[in-house]
């Protein structure tokens, strides 16, 4: 397994926008651990209704006070400089100096994380604590950044599955030094690419994309939408997946919105009846959250939702140098990864019927190593790994093969057997791998 917590210290420290090398060397960071094809759009294009802007890069930013300290420095800390500033020098008097200055009076110890990506103006970043210790007198801004033709860029990774038909796992890669609003997405991605990839089956196609924020989801659409829009099956925006919160919720799409609910938007909401401590239901808005607002915008209405767990604006950190690896921790984004994954899985089964391979007689599973070779109470006991009884998987793995007639999803053998449909995954797996259930189109 893919060390998560090593690569999030390689990617922390890295200075990404929307455009530019940060935005570059994420991703091939990323595509050391999955293959990924990168693609740009270049700037001046017309990509829907946007236009791709100029690409920025940072050479240097200071700000120096009246006593020749430095009272801001880009290279102890990206969120110093407001994102996308364009090139500025000059000596100013803090008077002068203030309307260019970004500082939370809520949060005096954290450095706010600003942008201004399509308004040309400059600024600085800095706790509110340092910000009133500023001094009356004269200080000196040294701005060195490059405005200049280049691209957005974003990378898509693909696993083939036995049909087209498409499901998509997104998510964005355009803030500096912040941890749960920007890695825990991407962590969670590469987490889940690694999890689907070891699926012994996969009925759909996964298409992995990594992008900026907004602007990169609009490219890949004005790209790519058309042709996605005709396999898409259903999609998953990773977000927020840190942080101190317990349960993990789901975004619902926009079909889901105005009364035509797609089979992930059904999936997410039984998901959340099944297990209402681990998930929860967040109803489709266009007015805040992440790139399902372009997948679920009216002209493509795609059936995507989104994932999360210590939400956007939900926690005072949000936007701030105080989103760290502390608050985001690592284990939460695991565990988000795999509750995710094991959603993915039953998804995948959405449009298929179960059939049993071996449907005249009961198949002899002691010569597969699925039965007790001694039948004892002894066995029939909880096991010695804490998990299910051996019994319980037993009873549950001769139901499913009993039920598995060809007219049957997971989802309905699972509500026969009395159990969520993901606590039969880890059966299911094995009987796919021994060839004693295939999967059939629903007719």
């Amino acid at each position: 397994m893919f060390d998560l917590s090593s690569i999030f210290d390689r990617l922390f420290p890295i200075c990404r926008s929307i455009t530019g090398p940060g935005l570059r060397e994420s991703l091939e960071i990323l595509g050391e651990y999955m293959p990924l094809e990168m693609h740009g759009v270049a700037s001046g294009e017309t990509v829907l209704d946007w236009t791709v802007p100029d690409e920025w890069s940072v050479e240097s930013a200071r700000l120096i006070g009246p006593d020749g300290n430095v009272v801001c420095d880009f290279a102890q800390n990206n969120l110093h400089l407001v994102n996308y500033s364009i090139p500025h020098s000059a000596t100013l008097s803090l008077a002068d100096l203030q309307p260019h200055l970004h500082s939370l009076p809520h949060l005096p110890d954290a450095i706010p994380y600003v942008t201004s990506y399509y308004s040309p103006r400059w600024g600085f970043c800095l706790t509110h604590r340092e910000r009133e210790k500023l001094q009356e007198g004269q200080y000196v801004v040294d701005i060195r950044t490059k405005l200049q033709p280049g691209a957005v860029n974003f990378a898509t990774s693909v696993l083939p599955g036995e049909s087209d038909e498409t499901i998509l796992i997104s998510s964005y890669l355009c803030h500096p030094s912040m941890a749960n609003n920007e890695l825990s997405g991407p962590l969670g991605l590469l987490r889940m690419y690694e999890r689907i990839k070891a699926m012994p089956y996969r009925r759909h196609t996964y298409l992995f994309l990594l992008c900026p924020e907004t602007i990169g989801s609009i490219c890949y659409l004005s790209r790519f939408g058309e042709e996605i829009g005709k396999r898409l099956v259903g999609g998953l925006v990773l977000t927020c997946l840190g942080g101190h919160r317990d349960t993990l919720s789901f975004k619902m799409s926009r079909q889901d919105w105005v009364g035509t609910p797609g089979p992930i938007d059904s999936l997410a909401r039984t998901f959340a009846d099944w297990y209402p401590k681990k998930f929860e239901i967040r109803e489709f808005t266009p007015i805040s959250g992440s790139d399902e607002r372009q997948f679920c915008s009216p002209g493509f209405n795609l059936p995507v939702i989104q994932a999360a767990r210590t939400v956007y604006g939900q926690f005072v950190e949000y936007h701030t140098s105080a989103d760290d690896k502390r608050f985001m921790r690592i284990e939460q984004v695991e565990r988000a990864a795999d509750a995710l994954a094991e959603f993915i899985e039953v998804f995948d089964l959405h449009d298929s019927h179960l059939e049993n391979t071996h449907p005249h007689g009961e198949p002899q599973l002691g010569r597969r190593g699925l039965y007790p070779t001694i039948n004892s109470p002894m066995n029939r006991g909880s096991s010695s790994d804490g998990f299910t009884d051996h019994r319980t998987t037993l009873n549950r793995l001769l139901m499913m093969l009993s039920l598995a007639d060809g007219k049957r999803g997971l989802l309905e053998i699972a509500a026969k057997i009395g159990c969520g449909a993901d606590q039969l995954m880890p059966i299911l797996r094995e009987l796919q791998k021994m060839d004693m259930i295939k999967t059939v189109a629903k007719v």
